[in-house]
């Protein structure tokens, strides 16, 4: 017996040294949790908010209302919670169900007066023996401009306590604000959208004039290179003309400026030279359609065009770790600075100003459309495209435009390689 006696205590002490490592890893995993109950809630209400939000995003219809309305009752705290439009109920989780028709009725007096108000069992007066409706709370929910677009109503199976009523009156604070931010994002695609059109605009009758015109030329003379144009055309107005995604790849954009120059080429001659420099890794980095084209378009038709001799368009696109640069120059005539600054000023207006001005390379502030004189084409590409780039990346990520009387004009931006929201086709 005793000589089994230190094989006894080596099995307690690896019983005791097991348990000693389970209660450290125990205790090191709460110090990484929500250790408190002021944590937790705190977390759950968060969580919770985030859960309502994502639909409440898209807009308020049946289908956002009904994915949103199980976790805004979470949040008020009610028995049962409805979202109704203007005019009609659109979901209601929870208890109630039965007094639909009288909540739909006094959310659109609600919507229709623009104020928050309290039911009681006297509104709220139901046949069934055992219903648990006592009252409920009708809180007007505002979208953009403070303009009413429904109701949230939180039913209550006693009358309707402070506490209640404050919690239902924030919630629709909350979900109106969302319900905005909804707005705001469709506002912004609609400019986008507007902008790609407005671009698309601008190469319609300059450009499709010019290259039909310097097909015609081939045709008795040379019709294998006059069908081949043809075909160049075809597929750079396809893309350019293309009705989905605000997004594309820098090596789609390459292409159709390809094709472009392609058909410039044989209207100029020898008198217009092409120079890239691609990095391969830069390729599939995504950036906004029609983003690069009217650059290119304003260096032959602002700068080389009234150039005489022979004109140089440079394009250049580098790997810079978590961006990719790129620049569009030419050595064309340039434009005064000074005018350059001075368009985009007028329109701008003194509130915003023109951007900052660095010797001649001005970055382009946003929203800025337009310009004098003959420029007022090349005035609005760039513009454009320096709203769609903020727009997408951020103020960072604006134009930056270098130019002078007789030195030509070189265009830079800088496009993250990832962003979030941001991908080809979407």
């Amino acid at each position: 017996m005793s000589g089994n006696v230190p094989a006894v205590l080596a099995v307690v002490a690896l019983v005791t040294a097991l348990v000693a490592a389970l209660l450290a890893v125990g205790r090191l995993r709460a110090r990484r949790g929500i250790a408190t109950a002021s944590q937790r809630a705190t977390y759950e209400v968060l969580h919770t908010a985030g859960l309502a939000a994502a639909p409440l995003r898209t807009g308020l219809d049946e289908a956002s209302a009904a994915k949103a309305v199980r976790h805004l009752r979470a949040l008020v705290g009610a028995v049962g919670l409805a979202l109704t439009d203007r005019d009609d109920l659109l979901a209601l989780d929870g208890r109630g169900g039965h007094h639909a028709a009288q909540l739909r009725a006094a959310a659109r007096k609600a919507v229709a007066a623009g104020r928050s108000t309290v039911l009681g069992e006297v509104e709220l007066r139901c046949d069934r023996v055992d219903c648990p409706v006592r009252g409920a709370v009708v809180a007007p929910l505002s979208g953009p401009d403070g303009r009413v677009v429904g109701a949230l109503v939180a039913v209550a199976d006693e009358a309707p306590a402070p506490g209640l009523v404050q919690a239902t009156l924030e919630t629709a604070d909350w979900a109106g604000d969302q319900l905005a931010l909804a707005e705001l994002d469709s506002s912004r695609e609609r400019l986008a959208r507007a902008e790609v059109r407005a671009l698309r605009a601008q190469i319609s009758p300059h450009f499709i004039y010019n290259a039909l015109t310097a097909i015609a030329s081939f045709v008795r003379t040379d019709p294998e290179r006059a069908r081949e144009l043809i075909l160049e055309f075809a597929e750079f107005t396809r893309y350019s003309f293309r009705a989905h995604g605000e997004f594309t790849t820098l090596a789609e954009e390459l292409r159709s400026i390809d094709r472009y120059l392609t058909i410039e080429r044989a209207r100029f001659g020898d008198r217009l030279q092409v120079r890239l420099q691609i990095a391969p890794e830069v390729l599939p980095v995504t950036l906004p359609f029609l983003c690069l084209q009217p650059l290119v378009e304003n260096a032959v038709r602002h700068g080389l065009s009234r150039k005489p001799g022979t004109g140089m368009v440079s394009i250049e696109a580098r790997d810079a770790g978590a961006e990719c640069h790129i620049t569009v120059e030419d050595d064309g005539v340039g434009m005064d600075p000074a005018t350059l600054t001075a368009g985009i000023a007028e329109l701008a207006g003194e509130s915003d100003g023109a951007g900052r001005s660095g010797g001649t390379g001005h970055s382009i502030g946003a929203g800025h459309s337009g310009g004098p004189g003959e420029d007022t084409g090349q005035h609005v590409g760039l513009s454009n495209v320096d709203e769609r780039l903020r727009s997408a990346f951020g103020d960072r990520f604006g134009l930056v435009v270098e130019t002078g009387l007789g030195s030509g004009t070189k265009v830079s931006m800088r496009i993250p390689k990832f962003h979030p929201g941001v991908r080809a086709g979407s």
